[in-house]
Formats: structure tokens, sequence, C-alpha cells
């Protein structure tokens, strides 16, 4: 049994998923990998924007730009999408700087064929920023991105005097399908997760209305305790957030944060799961 506890570490520890119905599945898999018993409810759901024509005649004029930024898988692939719909060549890309915001976006680019120049230190906006602030004044760049996102970018490179140009590639809203699943799980003690898992702060706005509110979301969760009842009780909902942009996210909505992973990809996040979980517990005293 302890070498099976030591290979799984996550057994009997059951996680609610909340990515898109699409994504879920490299998270799940590594939960799996280590034993956890796995409910995928997606807390977002991706569509295309309403109208591509932004996207379009940046693509159209690539030759402007200088820099291209990525920051999400889901932009990597609404931009090789509208590639292929405008029979463009992702060689159109050859000429410019490209900052990929973490490792799955920089895969899925150098899928492509096309090379990343950048992926910032921390996978977050702010780190995005620090890499770039010296080095685009004067040049023009373009920012593939989803409709509503922070403004960090944009903002702080057109201070150090670059020309942003923000495009819309996706969009993403509150899956309704999940309402009734979502509220039906937590209620039931049989089903009830041990974790609930937030790769964005899209997912953490988004689990927070689909329970109707800040203040049905925290009743949903069991009430909080010391530090020595989080670590008792096996009851207890732990929120695991995948860094510290989604973190500040859910206290802003009144939730706390439980787990953090140190590096902000879902490897991270897993590991900082399993790192709770494989803490000695401390007797109820």
């Amino acid at each position: 049994m302890a070498v099976k506890a030591k290979h799984l570490p996550l057994l009997g520890v059951r996680v609610l998923v909340g990515r898109a119905r699409h994504q879920a599945g490299i998270l799940s898999s590594k939960l799996r990998e280590r034993g956890a018993e796995v409910i995928e409810i997606p807390f977002i759901e991706i569509r295309k924007p309403r109208s591509f024509s932004a996207l379009d005649s940046a693509l159209k004029n690539l030759g402007r730009y200088d820099w291209l930024i990525l920051t999400s898988v889901n932009g990597v692939e609404a931009l090789c999408a509208r590639l292929d719909r405008l029979r463009l060549a992702t060689k159109n890309l050859d000429h410019l700087q490209v900052v990929a915001i973490g490792p799955a976006t920089k895969q899925a680019i150098e899928q492509r064929g096309v090379k990343v120049d950048v992926v910032p230190k921390e996978y977050i906006a702010e780190s995005v920023v620090r890499s770039l602030r010296r080095r685009v004044n004067g040049k023009r760049v373009l920012l593939v991105r989803a409709k509503v996102a922070r403004d960090v970018i944009p903002r702080e490179l057109r201070k150090a005097g670059a020309q942003v140009d923000v495009v819309e590639a996706y969009e993403t809203v509150v899956p309704q399908s999940s309402r009734l699943r979502l509220r039906r799980v937590l209620s039931n003690p049989q089903s009830r997760p041990h974790v609930v898992t937030f790769t964005s702060s899209s997912t953490a706005r988004n689990f927070v209305t689909l329970l109707g509110g800040s203040r049905p979301a925290a009743l949903a969760l069991q009430a909080r305790g010391g530090e020595r009842q989080r670590r008792t009780s096996s009851n207890e909902i732990r929120l695991a957030s995948i860094g510290p942009v989604t973190s500040s996210t859910l206290r802003e909505l009144g939730l706390p944060v439980d787990i953090e992973a140190k590096e902000f990809t879902i490897p991270g996040l897993v590991d900082a799961i399993v790192r709770e979980f494989s803490r000695p517990k401390e007797s109820a005293r």
C-alpha cells in the first residue's frame, strides 16, 4: 500500500476540473495519473468572436508589425485558423519577433513552424511587459487575445513607446449547461470534490456566476476554519489556483486560495495539488 500511495499521491482525492471542455484533457489526465478521481464541469466556453474583421485585417497586413504577442493556446488556434481561411502561410510571420506567454502557447505556435523569440520568466502579463519594455520603443506590436482580458500589456507597452494593436481572436462565455450540474456536485457529499481547480481569472468569475454570485458561491463551500482544521477536514473543498493573477481574482470574489502553483502552468498546478495532499496531516486535538 505504501508503494501504491507513493506513486498515486492523489488516490481518493476528488478534483473538479473547470477548464473548457476541449481543453480539460491534459489537466484531467495528469491528475488521474496521480490517482485522483476527476470531475469535469466546464466553467468556461470558448467561442468565436462576432467578427474576425480586425484579426483578418491585421493578418493581411503583417508586414507593418515588428512584434506578435500570443497569450494563450486559444489565441494561437484562432490565429492559425484565420491564416488558413485567408490562405496565408505561416511564413508570413517569419519577420516578426514572437512572444508566447508560456510553454503551452509556445508549443502550440511552434508546431506550426513559427519560431518563438521570447517566453517571459513568469507566465503572466506583467512578466511579458518586463521582457519587452526596453525593446519596443518605436515598434509596432500585434497582440492577439480574448475579447475580454486585462489591459496590462497594451497599456504598459504603449507607455514604453510601442504602437500596440489589440485584436480579438475569441471570447469566453459562461456555459449555462454547467449550472445545474455544478450545484448538484457541490451539494452532494458523495460527489463533492476535495479540490476545485482554476486555470484563469475567467474560470474563477464564471464559477461564481454559475453559483449565483459571491455569497452563494462562498456558502456552497464549507465554512473555513483555522489552519489545523483545513488540514484535517476531509470534507473541506480546497481551491487551487494556477497563479497569482487567478488567485487575486478569487480573493476579489471573496473566495479563499488554498493552493497556488509555483510554476504557472498545468503541470505546476498538478504539482501544487500533490504537495498539498502529500503533507503530513496534523491530528486534531
